[in-house]
């Protein structure tokens, strides 16, 4: 939400006024200090989205602020300083609303479209946020990340490797989602403000390596590629069950970490709707997205999400370093997942990561039942790992 700046205002005033953290409004307003506020410019004000509101007669600024319970100054300065005698019956004049309570996070399917509007609403709301393309996909849609906080210690998170696990993204983004209204309502999590997390924390979130893959389960296939993916499916034109990406290469069997032993036991000796590796890897632009980020960022730690059997598994080949079991233990304990230390799979993102940095790296296997799982399951997974994120972002303050 912008407002207009006056005469005398400062930042720590702005942030008295809305209830928002001083430091993302600065974030919110990259290079604006106090002495730099000069008289009309336009700054950001994050958590508020600014709503219509049609004049009746008798009202005023002041018993709009009486019966709203929205202090009077912000009502002047989202309204340009207007007086009461400036009003008419009819007007439209805006009221801030702060986002407040609980992520109100669709029960719907979510494809790349809806992550794309859920983006622009995210820019809209906490412009403290960063943004950027890591790559496209096969079809080029973009491969989104967002980045929350300028803490010393770097986590990354992603979903949707595996298409008919895009339950996973719906999680994710409620995840974020709540993470931002604690930081902009100023709440604890984990027994510390949200803010000191933010502050101490960068979050760099993935939150759908896979778009055409997810799009394709839950849309259909593009037109000009129905009978190449109808084939590649077994002849069947259904795509419930489909796992990689559009060119049938099974993305979380791209890495380079024993990929040679999955390429030869894999079924698959060719594109498929799952298993398949790949002629080589890192073959894939989502792939290769994924791996150039780990490459370009000092990562702490990496979580990838996957569906299902409520476990996670946190070790490979003996190279994973001693903080993993010590947060594979707080995973457990906050969550009820079971940690499981090693799995007879390679090729995995989690894998590569741990060999190729000697850092702690997880997957997550949400929920329990039969992929794709259904979306009754969300408030339960939600409830189920809410803790493991949280503990994740405070682990490093114990």
């Amino acid at each position: 939400m912008e407002i207009r700046v006056r005469n005398g205002d400062s930042l720590w005033y702005y942030s008295r006024l809305f209830g928002v953290p001083e430091k993302l409004i600065m974030d919110s307003n990259p290079g604006i200090a106090d002495d730099e506020l000069g008289i009309s410019k336009t700054i950001r004000i994050p958590g508020y989205r600014k709503v219509p509101y049609t004049l009746l007669a008798g009202d005023t600024l002041w018993n709009i602020s009486t019966y709203s319970g929205i202090p009077e100054d912000m009502l002047f300065l989202l309204n340009e300083e207007r007086t009461v005698t400036h009003f008419s019956v009819g007007e439209t004049i805006y009221l801030p609303i702060k986002e407040t309570g609980t992520p109100n996070r669709r029960k719907t399917f979510y494809d790349s479209r809806q992550l794309d509007l859920d983006i622009i609403y995210l820019q809209n709301i906490y412009p403290f946020l960063r943004f950027q393309v890591i790559g496209k996909s096969v079809l080029g849609k973009p491969i989104h990340e967002i980045r929350i906080g300028h803490g010393p210690r770097k986590i990354h998170m992603n979903a949707s490797f595996h298409a008919n696990e895009w339950i996973t993204s719906l999680i994710l983004m409620d995840f974020i989602e709540f993470y931002l209204l604690s930081l902009t309502n100023g709440t604890e999590l984990a027994g510390t403000t949200a803010l000191a997390l933010y502050e101490q924390v960068e979050l760099s979130i993935v939150p759908m390596v896979n778009p055409d893959g997810v799009d394709l389960v839950l849309n259909g296939p593009p037109q000009d590629q129905r009978k190449n993916l109808i084939e590649l499916n077994g002849g069947n034109d259904e795509f419930v069950h489909w796992k990689a990406n559009i060119r049938g290469v099974d993305l979380n069997n791209q890495f380079p970490a024993n990929w040679e032993v999955e390429k030869i036991r894999k079924q698959p000796k060719a594109p498929a709707a799952r298993d398949y590796p790949g002629d080589s890897p890192l073959t894939e632009p989502e792939a290769i997205a994924l791996a150039n980020l780990a490459h370009q960022n000092a990562f702490s730690c990496i979580v990838a999400l996957h569906t299902q059997g409520k476990e996670f598994y946190w070790g490979y080949e003996g190279l994973e370093p001693p903080q993993s079991e010590e947060i594979a233990k707080e995973f457990e304990r906050k969550s009820g997942y079971k940690a499981v230390r090693y799995v007879d799979s390679h090729a995995g993102y989690k894998d590569w990561f741990i060999q190729e940095f000697r850092r702690p790296g997880f997957t997550v296997e949400l929920g329990k039942g039969i992929n794709p799982l259904p979306l009754s399951m969300v408030d339960e997974i939600i409830h189920e790992v809410r803790g493991l994120f949280i503990s994740l972002l405070s682990y490093h303050l114990k």
